[in-house]
């Protein structure tokens, strides 16, 4: 089993209330599956997926990658976890305006101190897996939303992570551009085998998943 999360709990101090999110979910993933977690706005989706990238820790619960406990690492530990084995697509790109599409896709690899040349082989390749080979000195705000989409996807991809973790990849697209992007995470699913944890309102991309995890009030139902 790739991923085991077991009895996961997270509560946030509100004013002087505690806010419980996550109630106890466990949950494993295989590897090389896509999931689509579902749910009404506030149930905890996107908090349970920032623990699954390890982006926040829980209150109390385990999550085991390959076995192995990530939370008894250090956050530096956990940070370098973090870089080699995930990637992550959010709703809200959070690419640099003032980068080309392909510096964007080149700062993980220089993050993990690649060489320029090696970073900027690695972008373009992935680049060119997304169809966007064409696009590579564009700056950000001269591709559509789609296109702003895939970039992310490339970004994530880099790297060549075991798992990619996708909030809302859709939310911000129009039904055609979504559903090209939702098709594109796909079918990088079954060509590389990569495993994808997909976060999304979309009951009718969920359905394309391989298998659909339904949360309510912070729970799995």
């Amino acid at each position: 089993m790739m991923i085991a999360a077991v009895d996961l709990h997270k509560s946030f101090k509100l004013d002087q209330a505690e806010v419980h999110v996550l109630k106890g979910v466990s949950l494993e993933i295989k590897r090389g599956e896509l999931v689509a977690i579902v749910g009404a706005s506030g149930v905890g989706k996107t908090t349970l997926l920032h623990i699954l990238g390890t982006l926040d820790r829980p209150t109390s619960g385990t999550v085991r990658f390959d076995g192995n406990d990530v939370f008894a690492m250090d956050d530096q530990a956990l940070a370098e976890f973090r870089n080699r084995k995930i990637g992550f697509v959010f709703q809200f790109h959070h690419l640099l305006p003032e980068f080309t599409a392909l510096e964007n896709v080149m700062l993980p690899a220089l993050i993990r101190r690649q060489s320029e040349a090696e970073a900027r082989a690695a972008a373009e390749a992935v680049l060119k897996e997304v169809g966007l080979e064409h696009r590579l000195v564009h700056r950000i705000g001269e591709l559509s939303g789609g296109e702003q989409q895939r970039v992310a996807v490339a970004r994530a991809l880099v790297l060549h992570p075991d798992l990619v973790l996708a909030d809302e990849p859709t939310g911000n697209l129009d039904t055609h551009t979504g559903e090209e992007v939702f098709k594109l995470l796909r079918d990088l699913n079954r060509a590389k085998g990569i495993t994808f944890v997909i976060v999304t309102h979309n009951e009718a991309l969920s359905r394309q998943a391989d298998r659909i995890i339904r949360m309510v009030d912070g729970k799995i139902a």
